[in-house]
């Protein structure tokens, strides 16, 4: 019996462990349908959104990049980042990125009053980051390992307003969820 716990245990030791699947940051993935995507912005939408989040896409995207760029800042200021940390900041630029792509597309169209929302959103997200700044080193690694993300709304807003979709998201309602 020992012979076999050991057999077994050799078995494991050798058999690679399944990868993760495919983390994704923005854009849908290739090949997701229109109804899937409708159907993932209807759920997005229907959730409350943290406190002080705008509910305006063109500022809510704004505010997310603010997060997301505060998050990658904290993270490339520790000393000790693992792997697993510098891969969370290697996906933060790229999310980061997109954002950025989505504002530039909209920013012509938005009004003063929009662009003045956004930059007091980019502020407040901002300032969350900053108290962080002259903290020690476990406590900024102890927050950005806290970080939980962002809420599903962002990386729709972004596709939103880079495609200038004016049109309502979709509701629970719609894609048959209630």
């Amino acid at each position: 019996m020992i012979a076999s716990l050991a057999a077994a245990l050799a078995f494991l030791v050798q058999t690679p462990a399944p990868q993760d699947g495919v983390v994704v940051t923005a854009a849908p993935t290739s090949g997701e349908t229109v109804d899937a995507q409708r159907f993932r912005e209807a759920v997005a939408y229907a959730n409350p959104m943290p406190r002080g989040a705008p509910e305006v896409d063109y500022p809510l995207v704004v505010w997310c990049e603010a997060l997301v760029n505060g998050h990658v800042a904290l993270g490339e200021t520790l000393t000790d980042a693992d792997p697993l940390d510098l891969d969370i900041i290697r996906l933060g630029k790229l999310e980061a990125a997109d954002f950025r792509g989505a504002l530039d597309a909209a920013e012509p169209r938005q009004t003063p009053a929009s662009r003045a929302a956004a930059r007091a959103a980019a502020a407040e997200a901002t300032a969350k980051w900053a108290r962080l700044a002259g903290q020690d080193e476990a406590v900024r690694s102890q927050a950005f390992g806290l970080f939980f993300g962002l809420p599903g709304r962002c990386e729709h807003a972004a596709r939103r307003i880079r495609e200038n979709i004016t049109a309502p998201p979709a509701t629970p309602a719609d894609v048959g969820l209630e």
